[in-house]
């Protein structure tokens, strides 16, 4: 059954992966057609034959399912509408191309790519726009035929009339293009492919499509296609166009700047909904001040009123920050076996003997998730965490020099053997309570307790809680960094 409420659809093509520029423009069309009961299209724009696949497709439609973006048609699921990829559409275009050419909207041109470069260095000489001069667009059926024998095969171009066109924008209100800016434009190539003007016209048409929201890099666009709805005799869909996203030095966001594709987001352990909340304040506004909002959330408040006009800026900070805020408020189970997953990719976490354990995986998630912004984070600091070897800060080369220092990291060092792999001995060894007795017993007690036993498990002046600290690290790895502390400390120092 067909949504009553408004058509929109996200097309793009399956040349590569999902831009996070490409994942907004779904991310708005997904909005505008859930608030508003209507429907949300996927179409494959593949006539780039060459650069297109159906895996980068299936590429693009699993980032958009990781999003969580759902569509209603598409060229996986059908629709009313099929089909929805564009090679599958040829028939369509040709058939509108045959019109045009009917009712004299459209010529043959045998411009060669030579030709056509040369009169475009003529016009930047004289600093004029680079537009097609119409150099075919009044043949004779003789100089047609002439061209024809040379074996040139020709393109069919759109003649623009000479007047103003305006568009009225949804988010940049009326855009003018002064007469004579644009050339006539090619709408069906030499070799017979439809360009994205003419394939986009006819299949937003045929789809119902009522709103077009798309990046701002089409506005270009969007005369030429609103020529060609009044050619047809098509009724042309509204028009809103989203300004694009730049990187931190107002520069178009590039690989230069860091990740630009969802899939790599997803492989830096990003949450989708941490994504997907950012990019949605990228260029939209709620209204107010909140800055978290799930995905029915963004239903709710969304509206094309509240998109800005202004290019928005990609903060690479501002969305750890998010990644890290989702991460931390997981559900409690779910966390804790998404920490030890990515754990588990370092080779001396996953050989730990207790990695399979539950208690120990919830101390992970203690010691790891108020720490982490990326999961990818995870493997490298778990590593660094259990170190067999650890190297001493400069700052903490005097902590085991006082005896009493010394008698205490020593105590501990027994007790951790004495309980070796009995994981309640030692848990009932390290806790808070248990570590100031073992203070007490050698006379220490504050800075003068906790640092040196810091020292000579850790290296590091500050850290984790130590009653956490020692019983995720285990007696058998705190044991081990000790007997080594002590023996840095036994060997003589250079003058």
């Amino acid at each position: 059954m067909i949504a009553k409420g408004p058509r929109v659809r996200f097309a793009p093509a399956p040349t590569g992966s999902l831009h996070v520029g490409g994942a907004r423009t779904a991310l708005f069309n997904y909005l505008f057609a859930r608030k508003l009961g209507g429907a949300l299209i996927l179409r494959s724009e593949d006539t780039d034959s060459a650069r297109s696949s159906l895996e980068s497709e299936k590429v693009i439609q699993d980032d958009l399912r990781w999003l969580g973006l759902a569509w209603d048609e598409g060229p996986d699921i059908g629709g009313p509408y099929a089909p929805y990829r564009q090679t599958d559409r040829r028939e369509r275009y040709a058939l509108a191309a045959a019109r045009l050419m009917e009712i004299g909207r459209a010529y043959p041109c045998y411009c060669t790519p030579e030709e056509l470069d040369a009169a475009r260095k003529a016009a930047e000489t004289q600093g004029l726009p680079p537009r097609y001069p119409g150099t075919c667009r009044d043949l004779t059926a003789e100089q047609r035929t002439e061209r024809e024998r040379e074996g040139r095969k020709p393109a069919l171009r759109f003649p623009v009339p000479s007047r103003d066109i305006y568009v009225e924008d949804l988010i940049r209100g009326s855009v003018h293009f002064p007469a004579n800016t644009i050339g006539d434009f090619v709408i069906v190539k030499s070799e017979g492919l439809p360009t994205y003007n003419l394939a986009a016209v006819v299949d937003d048409a045929e789809m119902e499509i009522s709103h077009v929201i798309r990046g701002d890099e089409h506005l270009p666009n969007t005369p030429r296609q609103v020529l060609l709805y009044e050619a047809l005799e098509l009724p042309p869909p509204l028009f809103a166009h989203v300004s694009m996203i730049l990187a931190p030095d107002h520069q178009k966001l590039s690989k230069r700047h860091g990740a630009t594709a969802v899939a790599e987001y997803r492989a830096q352990g990003y949450l989708p909904e941490a994504l997907i909340n950012y990019l949605a304040l990228l260029g939209w506004s709620p209204g107010d001040d909140r800055e978290f909002f799930s995905l029915a959330d963004l239903v709710d408040a969304f509206s094309l009123e509240r998109v800005g006009k202004s290019p928005a800026v990609f903060d690479h900070a501002k969305l750890r920050w998010f990644n890290a805020h989702y991460v931390r408020r997981l559900p409690d189970v779910e966390r804790i076996q998404l920490i030890a997953d990515w754990a588990g990719q370092s080779p001396i976490v996953a050989a730990l003997p207790t990695f399979n354990d539950r208690e120990w995986r919830r101390l992970l998630d203690q010691a790891l998730t108020e720490h982490i912004h990326e999961l990818s984070d995870v493997p490298r600091d778990a590593s660094a965490l259990f170190a067999q070897d650890v190297e001493p800060e400069a700052s903490m080369a005097d902590a085991l020099a006082d005896p009493a220092a010394r008698r205490l990291v020593e105590d501990l060092a027994a007790q951790a053997e004495a309980a070796k792999s009995d994981a309640a001995v030692w848990s009932a060894a390290v806790t808070r309570e248990a570590i100031l007795a073992l203070g007490a017993r050698h006379g220490l007690k504050g800075r003068a307790l906790f640092r040196p036993i810091r020292a000579a498990v850790t290296g590091s002046e500050h850290g984790h809680e130590l009653p956490l600290l020692l019983a995720l690290l285990g007696p058998r790895l705190v044991a081990r960094r000790i007997r080594q502390s002590l023996a840095r400390e036994d060997r003589p120092r250079s003058a």
